[in-house]
């Protein structure tokens, strides 16, 4: 039995959230035409393929509710293998692996000769996606400000950075397979006449499927925070020292309700780069460009689409490390006000407690 497997390997802040929902959301009509995104009982299937990445990358110190991700890339393999037609395997994290957990996915998956594997990567231009990458470090417990961010970015040291870069993720992933099996996807640019799913389209062709098979839309998430609303995150993740301490309730109450939540839907300025970030983002842009067409990889959408827009002369640029103090405070009360209405939904421990003890009493005298 011969298949075909896509693995979408990122990048981070490309729609990866929304391919992966649509994916979801269409995983029945998908399955139809032999095309499988695979889940697992008790779980979503995006946190059963986040799970799986992370157990093959063996990673162990990634936030959130991962504790039990050992063995779920050996259960995602098993399914896999028992699969024919397509398999689309997807996370943002995997543009992170390195040669020896692209040798382990070769091996487990029989690569060669029951699978032929391809690699799928989305790409986006870096004057939005550095951004949004600052942002979703902010939401995951980081505290580094903006400048602080785009200089080591620029000195090649974050993690993000090195998952943008996509000759290198694409050299990795791709070094024994034919060109016309590595597929990059341009993200089409903010504000142009393209469809509402055209990332869908542009995705679906790129992994050798019909788009009219997955025609429901699925959720759009992961919007960004305003300056004023991510610097009283980053400030909050100083005060209580998140980034030393694990996910769970902290990633919950700041991540997931307060970032994702609450002020996500309030009116700020947007986190922008400095106009004087232009000429290397070009540079970069350029470079990664020209790899592409060299190599002959598989194209799906217009490389221009990655060459970031000039600044605007009569815009005015703020910067999101200088926050006036009114706009975060107002900010902050917002928070404050969303933290004391869910303290009040919660039950009071001390009374639950006393609660269960008095149940217990009574069921003994009734005895």
């Amino acid at each position: 039995m011969r298949r075909r497997v896509y693995v979408h390997v990122g990048a981070p802040k490309t729609g990866t959230t929304y391919l992966q929902n649509r994916l979801t959301a269409n995983i029945s009509t998908l399955a139809e035409h032999d095309v499988h995104y695979i889940s697992r009982p008790l779980f979503t299937p995006n946190l059963f393929h986040f799970r799986a990445a992370l157990d093959l990358l063996g990673r162990t110190d990634w936030r959130g509710p991962i504790a039990k991700s050992d063995g779920a890339w050996d259960h995602m393999a098993r399914r896999i293998r028992r699969s024919s037609g397509t398999v689309i395997f997807s996370h943002e994290i995997l543009a992170g692996a390195k040669p020896k957990h692209v040798a382990k996915l070769w091996r487990d998956l029989d690569v060669g000769n029951s699978t032929e594997l391809h690699i799928v990567y989305t790409a986006r231009d870096l004057a939005r996606q550095l951004p949004a990458a600052w942002q979703e470090g902010i939401k995951q417990g980081q505290r580094w400000t903006f400048d602080g961010f785009l200089r080591r970015t620029q000195t090649e040291k974050t993690w993000f950075y090195r998952t943008f870069h996509f000759p290198g993720v694409l050299t990795t992933w791709g070094a024994d397979l034919p060109p016309e099996q590595i597929h990059l996807i341009t993200v089409p640019p903010a504000g142009s006449d393209v469809p509402r799913d055209e990332l869908w389209r542009r995705f679906a062709l790129a992994c050798g499927i019909d788009p009219t098979w997955g025609p429901q839309e699925g959720k759009r998430s992961n919007r960004s925070l305003g300056i004023a609303e991510t610097q009283v995150i980053r400030r909050l993740n100083r005060l209580l020292e998140r980034s030393q301490r694990p996910g769970g309730t902290y990633d919950g109450l700041i991540r997931v309700m307060l970032a994702e939540s609450v002020l996500v839907h309030r009116e700020s300025d947007r986190v922008r780069v400095p106009p004087t970030l232009h000429p290397w983002m070009m540079e970069q842009t350029e470079r990664w460009i020209e790899w592409a067409e060299q190599s002959r990889i598989a194209v799906v959408g217009d490389l221009a689409d990655l060459l970031p827009p000039a600044p605007d002369p009569e815009a005015i640029w703020h910067d999101p490390d200088k926050v006036g103090p009114r706009k975060q405070l107002r900010a902050a009360l917002d928070a404050l006000a969303a933290m004391t209405e869910e303290a009040a939904r919660r039950e009071d421990p001390a009374t639950t407690f006393g609660a269960k003890v008095k149940r217990a009493r009574q069921r003994l005298v009734q005895k």
